[in-house]
């Protein structure tokens, strides 16, 4: 006799369906799983065994066969012991099968028939609902993560008996209530704001103009300014994430394994900041079974590198990819992965390895050669898809003892908000656009016409600091945000010549 349920297996940050049969034999007792599994499935024969004995239910006396379709797919991580236990014990338990079709489930077994949360819930509960499931049922502790999934019936059950019970008819569980909007209300909110930023007038507005458009940005001053403060505020002045961004960075979480109990949403923009000593493969994602990277953990946020020449220099030119595309594509032999990786890159660093060069009050120890070397560790490429370079300077001491506090995130946001809803109408008709940092030649072609003066004062500065055609289209980009954050339709010369300020750090100027 076949008995089949439905489960599914994570491919990247997305979850595929796969379709548990078991099949009853005779002979001596034994139980093969195929279909692909990897080391964690095999070993939920012991665990499903001793979950289905602790319960109080029958195995059968002779060989199982246990398949997991389609068979081509490789199948990883404990989730299935739930679905393989259900179908063993499916027909003497007399669960009926058109309820069986049209249950997704997923859970890891302790050995007293206990049910553990898994990762990926979350992407699991999207894949359940597209094929058609009208109810998932997960670990009661991990319910409230596949909540916000609309749709389909989220039911948490505590243990394996509590389960069969519920598929019988023979206990009643209330499905678990859509949260997604009462969450979003919930965690929505920062801790930090940008008033607490002493001074430091020009660096905030280059941070306003990047978060307009969507620029990338590095930071440069010497230790103490203030560089770390200010990253870590970003994400509060930009737009409020819409709900289904949230849904795609909480996704993102829960395949990492990520979410908690007191933290299954995600509805603030994240900000990941990843240790110089950090690897490609952690950086970029990948691995034996691979996962989501940090480039993708901050999709929709901030990704963060403070002191960036430290980071190896091959770790850093992975980054170019995904500055580019907004995605991380990871080929291995079994297959490849795409990963979404749509972010904004902050970075800081000194200016010198002492830290001081520049300084009017510390004396720089490091020699020509050594500032050279330093900054020589960031490369041409990367540094040209840097649209702005800044110069953070020491705070004064007036300033930092004074009462009075600066503009309020808030305040920043609506300004953010209005450029970015000029840009939102502009790219109507260009899909994926959205902001201008992501202008095509052909969009900055038509979007970014400047006037003769204009283009004079930049061809000089192309020709004098010798800028590559990149940073030419970064420049005009820039220049495009200031205009909308004015509210005008055409970029001025004022707007060429602090876009062109923000290039100060380009390979010529080293």
């Amino acid at each position: 006799m076949v008995a089949r349920t439905y489960s599914a297996t994570l491919s990247g940050v997305n979850a595929i369906e796969i379709e548990i049969e078991s099949h009853d034999g005779g002979g001596n007792p034994k139980m093969m799983i195929v279909g692909l599994p990897d080391a964690s499935v095999k070993e939920s024969r012991e665990r499903v065994s001793a979950a289905i004995q602790s319960s109080g239910f029958a195995m059968n006396e002779g060989v199982t066969t246990v398949n997991l379709a389609p068979a081509d797919l490789k199948k990883e991580g404990p989730g299935f012991d739930l679905p393989i236990a259900i179908s063993l014990i499916a027909h003497r338990s007399r669960i009926p099968i058109p309820v069986l079709s049209e249950t997704a489930m997923i859970g890891e077994l302790a050995l007293n028939g206990e049910l553990r949360p898994v990762r990926g819930l979350l992407a699991v509960a999207l894949e359940a609902r597209a094929k058609g499931r009208k109810r998932l049922l997960v670990p009661k502790r991990a319910a409230l993560e596949a909540s916000v999934v609309s749709g389909i019936d989220i039911i948490g059950v505590s243990n394996l008996r509590e389960a069969v019970d519920f598929l019988k008819s023979d206990f009643d569980i209330a499905p678990e209530p859509c949260r997604a909007a009462e969450f979003f209300a919930a965690v929505s909110h920062y801790e930090i704001d940008f008033a607490d930023v002493k001074s430091q007038g020009d660096a905030k507005r280059a941070i306003e103009v990047a978060v307009a458009g969507g620029h990338n940005i590095l930071m440069v001053g010497p230790p103490g300014t203030g560089k770390s403060m200010i990253a870590k505020r970003i994400a509060t002045i930009m737009p409020a994430m819409r709900e289904e961004e949230a849904i795609e960075t909480t996704k993102i979480h829960s395949a990492a394994g990520l979410l908690s109990e007191t933290n299954a949403f995600i509805a603030t923009r994240p900000f990941r900041s990843p240790h110089h000593t950090i690897s490609d493969a952690g950086l970029l994602g990948g691995g034996t079974n691979p996962g989501p990277g940090e480039v993708s953990l901050a999709h929709h946020g901030v990704l963060f590198l403070d002191e960036l020449p430290e980071f190896r220099r091959s770790t850093l030119e992975v980054l170019r990819q995904p500055l580019e595309d907004g995605k991380v594509t990871i080929s291995r032999a079994a297959g490849t992965m795409t990963f979404p990786a749509q972010f904004m890159l902050v970075a800081a660093m000194n200016p010198c390895p002492c830290g001081f060069f520049g300084d009017l009050k510390r004396e720089c120890r490091c020699s020509p050669p050594m500032i050279q070397k330093y900054r020589q560790r960031i490369s041409g490429p990367l540094l040209d898809r840097i649209d702005l370079h800044i110069e953070v300077p020491l705070v004064e001491y007036k300033a930092l003892s004074s009462s009075e506090s600066g503009e309020s995130s808030q305040t920043i946001r609506q300004r953010v908000e209005m450029a970015r809803s000029i840009q939102r109408e502009r790219f109507a008709k260009s899909p994926g656009i959205h902001t201008n940092s992501a202008m095509t030649p052909r969009l900055l072609k038509k979007h970014c016409e400047l006037g003769q003066q204009a283009a004079a004062m930049l061809e000089h500065a192309m020709a004098d600091m010798n800028f590559s055609a990149r940073a030419h289209d970064r420049i005009l980009k820039v220049a495009r945000t200031m205009a909308d954050l004015a509210g005008n339709d055409r970029i001025e010369e004022n707007h060429v010549f602090e876009a062109i300020a923000y290039r100060s750090l380009d390979r010529t100027r080293w």
